[in-house]
């Protein structure tokens, strides 16, 4: 039987995406990576964009991190049209509302874990006794306080992915956007980390995760799926964190 799409429950919304286009020109001919997506995401929901390469998730993916524009359509963060934002605007949004967590952790070699965990702070010109201490609190979250004065190259892949989660946390943003967060990870480690997701949400935090893997898609509450730039399905599943 095919999935039934279902609207997104009501709650203050987060995230809204309003008949969103993303179209590439080359030459005579045009790609339509998003056509005509429109998707909202409330406060506290756990959801995870799903699709095969080409369906659009990376484009969705990058629309909603703000790390692009869409060429047509409506895209409001928090309340704020950020669609025809420039790339200055557009950075301080990221810094503010957004959290991001990266298949390949995107961890500063040279920086000790404490000083990675810091830097979107830095970037918000928080002063150096404010950034520790929230550097600090996220690192005790992840369970790696202890380990703060540690380099990337000393920790293990997971080890590296919960800095990573750090490192979103630390600016509590009111939005996690996870990018295939357990893709660079054998399967237990990325057991791990997505359990540890799980709980960031049971916590309250509106997460966004980004995935090409089913068995990934099947344990997060609500599943969109992309094909050809478009929503194929929309299913809410409360059940699937339990």
């Amino acid at each position: 039987m095919a999935e039934q799409k279902q609207a997104a429950p009501m709650g203050e919304r987060i995230i809204e995406l309003t008949d969103i286009y993303k179209i590439y020109s080359d030459g005579d001919s045009e790609v339509r990576a998003l056509d005509g997506v429109s998707l909202a995401v409330n406060r506290g929901e756990f959801v995870a964009i799903v699709g095969a390469s080409g369906s659009g998730k990376s484009t969705c993916m990058n629309i909603i991190g703000c790390l692009d524009i869409p060429t047509k359509g409506t895209y409001m963060l928090h309340g704020t049209d950020v669609s025809t934002m420039g790339d200055y605007e557009l950075a301080r949004v990221r810094n503010k509302e957004l959290g991001f967590v990266f298949q390949q952790y995107n961890l500063i070699p040279k920086l000790n874990l404490l000083e990675n965990v810091e830097l979107p702070l830095v970037y918000r010109g928080l002063a150096p006794e404010e950034r520790k201490r929230r550097a600090m609190e996220a690192l005790e979250r992840v369970g790696l306080a202890q380990r703060y004065q540690k380099f990337p190259s000393q920790l293990s892949g997971g080890q590296q992915q919960r800095v990573s989660i750090a490192r979103a946390l630390a600016g509590t943003p009111p939005v996690i956007l996870a990018d295939e967060p357990t893709g660079a990870l054998d399967s237990k480690t990325g057991k791990d980390v997505l359990e540890f997701l799980k709980t960031l949400h049971k916590d309250g935090t509106t997460i966004v995760l980004i995935t090409h893997d089913n068995s990934i898609a099947e344990q997060i509450p609500r599943v969109v799926r992309l094909q050809d730039g478009k929503i194929l399905s929309d299913v809410v599943k409360e059940a699937a964190v339990e």
